[in-house]
């Protein structure tokens, strides 16, 4: 069996995160999804269980940081292309999420990043490594 990831995000409005997914292109497993949770399917190996907030603190009692307003983490997912990046980007951008900032372009590496409606970063890069400098 592959290694799969499973990122889990406390989010406000359950119903409003789906569609936001849904509208940059992920659909939902509706095996994992009830009133309290989603699961948004990137790959066949990654996932983003988006949580209620009453249900992410049934797995941290830890108090849940605002992600407007601290950095809980970064997620990167690679693209294809850098048309792919600012298709996806742009997709954030038109469903409520926000510019982090400006996009990065290194050459062999081209990177933009959007917070959800929640305020959770979400960088989206594509990379040529044949391109990369070397030391």
């Amino acid at each position: 069996m592959p290694t799969m990831i499973f990122v889990n995000v406390p989010v406000a409005d359950l119903a409003a995160s789906m569609a936001y997914y849904k509208a940059i292109g992920f659909e939902h497993n509706p095996q994992f999804t009830d009133d309290t949770a989603a699961c948004i399917v990137i790959s066949d190996t990654i996932y983003v269980m988006v949580l209620t907030h009453e249900k992410f603190r049934q797995f941290s009692p830890l108090p849940i940081p605002d992600p407007k307003a601290q950095t809980q983490a970064l997620y990167a997912l690679s693209r294809d292309s850098r048309e792919a990046v600012d298709a996806i980007a742009d997709r954030g951008l038109a469903a409520g999420g926000k510019e982090v900032r400006p996009a990065q372009d290194m050459g062999f590496m081209y990177s933009r990043a959007v917070s959800d409606i929640d305020g959770h970063v979400w960088e989206y890069v594509w990379m040529d490594m044949s391109g990369m400098p070397s030391e």
